[in-house]
């Protein structure tokens, strides 16, 4: 009975033993301290072609205590601007801190040869977050082969044809943009149009390239092809021929897209029925029609056109190196997510911004127009329809030199200075000495 009553005592204690462990609360495991946060640099690079972003980002961000901004601005013209951006990138690794590139901004054209290399990061991974108020093509430009986004546009481009109500009266009897746009919403009445217009004595547009963006951002292929070879998209070929009727039947001017006899002819006394163009066309390009002794002010209106497109855009990509991605975080919120920012940007820069909550609150509002140009006309309510069919499609890096290569070879024969064999030999032979490894039908 000792025994077993032993036996019994030893059992109860281990139990006893058992409950109060499971009663006694567990020791917390050792947790790891937070990691300190990166110090921040106190210079901040950017690399840009142009001051546009300069302005925004001077007037809507504040600059941390203590940092300096540097702008290193080189002009996009024959891809110095690249060149420059390339070689500092290159350097990157090497570059002290304070030398290093923080920002650098690019363009539809080119901006997917370095959203897919090492020179970019990926946004999350220093805090920031695409929001779903963000343009889906936006985004889509931004990520590399895999997804993975590098960083973002303050702006959204879809792009309209900006016509001259006196004109449109002269030609249509009419300046109202439902008429105006029912008679060229196609290419056929564009064309039938520009006929009207010559009879009257005015040009359809002002430049050859006028039409360029609309054809070529509505191309089914790439530029290159999976073998390297050159392709001319069905819509690049239409623009050819469009253009080369319209020369031939005097329905354009045979300016540069740029050129001062094009930008002329938005004076008051100019004879061009319509331009081509997004909203940031009217701060870049319309300095003359808003000139009060000579322009036109009030003189315009919108409307979609034959087809939707878009021209150019900027995004501000994050640079793998920087030491401020604080900033970088803070900048990219600034300007996509903060709706009295991006609100800012249409009512004082008209602008059409990459937030279409704010968008939509202006494209609703029957009060807003603008009136700085367009004597009141509610362009963003246009804008918004149009940026619904942008596409993001059969972009290349090769874009920017081949777009504005075609243009300067096949305006020599436009000018009357080669013929059409010889502007399309010159043509190829700039792809070859441009991108060596392209295949061209002739060199």
């Amino acid at each position: 009975m000792k025994k077993v009553f032993a036996i019994l005592l030893a059992a109860l204690m281990l139990l006893s033993v058992v409950g109060c462990a499971e009663k006694t609360p567990s020791t917390p495991a050792a947790t790891k301290a937070p990691d300190k946060p990166a110090e921040q640099g106190k210079v901040f690079n950017i690399y840009a072609w142009n001051e546009e972003f300069k302005g925004f980002f001077e007037k809507y961000y504040t600059i941390p205590e203590g940092v300096t901004v540097n702008w290193i601005i080189n002009p996009s013209d024959n891809g110095v601007y690249q060149q420059k951006l390339d070689e500092a990138l290159r350097n990157q690794d090497k570059a002290s801190a304070d030398e290093k590139i923080d920002l650098f901004l690019a363009e539809a054209d080119y901006i997917g040869k370095y959203v897919n290399s090492n020179y970019t990061m990926d946004v999350t991974s220093f805090g920031f977050q695409n929001a779903p108020t963000q343009y889906e093509y936006t985004i889509k430009a931004a990520s590399d082969d895999n997804g993975v986004c590098k960083g973002v546009s303050f702006q959204c481009c879809p792009a309209a044809v900006i016509y001259r109500k006196s004109i449109a009266m002269d030609i249509l009897g009419t300046d109202d943009p439902v008429e105006v746009q029912a008679a060229m919403d196609n290419w056929e009445k564009f064309d039938a149009l520009a006929a009207k217009a010559k009879e009257k004595g005015y040009y359809m547009t002002a430049s050859f390239a006028e039409t360029f963006r609309a054809f070529s951002n509505n191309c089914t292929k790439p530029w290159v092809d999976a073998d390297n070879n050159l392709q001319f998209d069905p819509q690049i070929t239409a623009w050819m021929d469009q253009t080369e009727n319209y020369i031939k039947n005097g329905y354009t001017l045979t300016a540069g897209i740029w050129d001062t006899e094009k930008t002329n002819e938005m004076f008051k006394a100019g004879k061009t029925f319509c331009f081509f163009g997004p909203a940031w066309y009217y701060n870049f390009c319309m300095n003359n029609a808003m000139d009060p002794e000579n322009g036109c002010v009030g003189d315009w209106r919108i409307v979609k056109g034959p087809q939707a497109y878009f021209w150019g855009g900027t995004w501000l990509l994050a640079a793998t190196g920087s030491d401020n991605t604080d900033m970088l975080k803070e900048i990219f919120e600034t300007f996509t997510v903060n709706e009295d920012v991006c609100s800012k940007l249409v009512s004082e820069q008209n602008q059409f911004p990459n937030n279409t909550k704010v968008v939509e609150k202006f494209a609703q509002d029957s009060s807003y127009g603008n009136t700085a140009i367009l004597d009141g006309q509610n362009d963003i309510a246009i804008f918004a329809e149009l940026a619904k069919d942008i596409k993001w499609e059969n972009h290349t890096n090769y874009d920017q030199l081949l777009n504005e290569g075609l243009q300067n070879k096949l305006q020599e024969f436009y000018n009357g200075s080669v013929d059409k064999e010889t502007a399309m030999k010159n043509f190829y032979n700039y792809v070859k000495e441009t991108y060596a490894n392209i295949n061209v039908p002739e060199a």
